[in-house]
């Protein structure tokens, strides 16, 4: 009897920690886990300037792996937090734990491919690993198929940690291997429903998730790096000479900022959450429109910062291959992303998007006659279309539904 009551009161006290869904809390975004985003604002700035630093063909493959683990290991602790509830002491605990390990990992971003990949690997797989093996902890008495689910991510990221630390402990061209591998496993694991031998895959009905909670996460953080690119340009325009040149160029980059903005949050967030919360299967629906179509996502709020930073230091000049790249190919990965998101989540992806894809493959045949500031500005005006495009599309079929 003994045994039982202990055992009652621990299913209790884990149960203790878990959102409780169907209450008014069950969706709410808590001020820790928006205090924790902050680190990773951080990371995005870290990758930002090193990008623009060696911005050649190796170094935007090293930036991309980074930008693969970045993501991977916030959007895992969102979905955790979508279980987990951030305002009991052990989750506030291991949330402010996981958020020094992010600072470490953040920290050594410029230096990830010299003297401290095995930092930023040791950091990267403890946060992996570690909120794994804690919420399989978490949900051991609480939810079977859930803790099941966690037995396989852990078993997933235990093997790719190997090669995450290998890589840190490698020279350059091969720890640049071992870690896309590690990459690439990660990535494979949701669409795999980390399969693992013996116990098999998990199923899109063991993901029961707040849609909104995790649309809320996810927006929380993309308006927030959109925030420190304004940041950015702000500070590099207040250190510049004043110069009519220089103020075109900050108004360029304000109003690019402003039109992601406008892009990603005028419809696609609202709808994405409708949509979550009434699906038959919320997990899968999640997977795709937040795990991964939100990555392309971030990559161009990178890659458009990268892009500012080009334009603010050499506006006047011609535009070389590697800044065209960044120019359009920001915005473009943005809106590529948008487009997938919207795709997942509506019952058409918006025409407007795939009209904007097509004006930047039209913008590149124009860079031999244009200097950097006036391919900035072409990049921004195509923004600009589209979400006007999609701004009157959405107003038209909003009229048909009251008329109707």
């Amino acid at each position: 009897m003994a045994k039982k009551g202990t055992e009652y009161m621990e299913t209790k006290t884990r149960r203790h920690w878990l959102r409780e869904r169907g209450s008014s809390a069950e969706s709410k975004v808590s001020f820790l886990e928006l205090f924790f985003d902050l680190v990773f604002v951080f990371s995005v700035s870290q990758l930002a300037h090193t990008l623009a630093a060696h911005f050649t063909f190796l170094g935007a493959i090293e930036a991309a792996l980074l930008v693969f683990a970045i993501w991977w290991v916030w959007i895992f602790t969102a979905w955790v937090t979508n279980w987990l509830d951030p305002e009991k002491m052990p989750v506030r605990f291991m949330l402010l734990v996981l958020m020094l390990a992010a600072l470490i990992m953040s920290a050594s971003i410029p230096e990830a491919y010299a003297e401290k990949g095995l930092i930023f690997a040791g950091a990267y797989v403890f946060m992996q690993v570690g909120r794994s093996l804690f919420t399989l902890f978490a949900l051991k008495k609480a939810n079977q198929s859930s803790h099941l689910t966690f037995v396989r991510i852990s078993c997933w990221l235990i093997v790719s940690g190997v090669f995450w630390i290998a890589g840190g402990l490698a020279e350059h061209e091969t720890r640049i291997l071992l870690w896309a591998i590690a990459v690439a496993i990660e990535y494979a694991g949701p669409a795999a429903g980390f399969w693992v031998p013996s116990i098999g895959r998990s199923s899109a009905a063991d993901w029961d998730i707040s849609g909104a909670h995790l649309a809320e996460r996810s927006a929380l953080f993309i308006i927030i790096c959109l925030g420190e690119t304004i940041i950015v340009s702000g500070r590099t325009f207040a250190e510049l000479p004043v110069s009519s040149l220089t103020s075109v160029v900050f108004a360029i980059s304000f109003i690019g900022s402003v039109a992601m903005w406008w892009l990603y949050f005028h419809a696609g967030h609202e709808r994405a959450a409708q949509r979550i919360e009434h699906a038959q299967t919320p997990g899968s629906l999640g997977r795709q429109a937040f795990t991964y179509a939100h990555l392309p996502i971030l990559a161009g709020i990178i890659l458009n910062a990268v892009a500012d930073e080009f334009t603010f230091s050499h506006p006047h000049n011609p535009v070389d291959p590697a800044a065209a790249i960044a120019i359009l190919g920001g915005p473009a990965l943005f809106l590529a992303g948008n487009l997938w998101f919207k795709g997942a989540t509506s019952p058409r992806p918006p025409l407007s998007h795939f009209l904007g894809l097509l004006l930047f493959v039209l913008l590149a045949f124009l860079i031999p006659v244009l200097e950097l500031y006036q391919l900035a500005f072409l990049a921004t005006a195509a923004l600009l279309v589209v979400a006007l495009w999609e701004y009157v599309s959405l107003r038209r079929t909003t009229d048909v539904i009251v008329e109707s």
